[in-house]
């Protein structure tokens, strides 16, 4: 399939030579495919958007449970927004997998947050046919997407510290040798 896109407008002179490519990476077509965010390696931190500190949020889990601040208090944790239509994302998910099971015996907690428009029935077939060990999470209503100051594409994931300050975003997927670096520097333990 081929998709064609107007142009984008030309930049100022003397604009932020990286505004444009924040611009394109944001540019998402239909249920969360995004343009070259993977091919792109846009796993840097992109700009200012997003809270600083993990937002005192309630998940609602698949499996009926409701994970809060009281139980992700004093670990770093992983979220990451994705969906079950969304190429890169089932294609991270063994290396998520990979991470959580490194890394939750040291204090590590990860929540994957299916995207409002993916089907409540299709996450859920996915998780289990996975057999997904971490916590999967529903929004239906957008709440996790709005407390996280949106999500312009997926998969996005946001790792914040035991100390609940961001410390690292990636949209598209995750360069996770640098993740394991940051997780061994910041929780006890031998590295992983």
């Amino acid at each position: 399939m081929s998709v064609t896109l107007p142009p984008l407008p030309a930049e100022p002179s003397g604009a932020d030579p990286g505004a444009r490519r924040r611009r394109v990476l944001g540019i998402g077509l239909g249920a969360g495919v995004v343009l070259g965010a993977a091919s792109w390696g846009a796993h840097r931190w992109a700009g200012s958007r997003g809270p600083r500190v993990l937002p005192p949020l309630t998940y609602r889990l698949i499996d009926g449970r409701r994970l809060g601040p009281s139980e992700l208090g004093g670990k770093a944790v992983l979220v990451n927004f994705w969906a079950t239509s969304c190429a890169v994302c089932v294609a991270e998910m063994p290396d998520l997998v990979s991470v959580y099971d490194a890394y939750r015996p040291r204090g590590l907690e990860l929540v994957a947050v299916a995207m409002p428009y993916d089907r409540p029935d299709h996450v859920l077939h996915f998780a289990s046919t996975r057999r997904l060990p971490f916590p999967v999470a529903l929004d239906p209503m957008g709440e996790a997407v709005t407390a996280w100051g949106g999500v312009e594409g997926t998969p996005l994931t946001w790792l914040a510290g035991p100390d609940g300050r961001i410390r690292r975003r990636w949209l598209g997927r995750p360069d996770f040798a640098a993740l394991r670096l940051e997780l061994d520097a910041m929780l006890p333990g031998p590295a992983a």
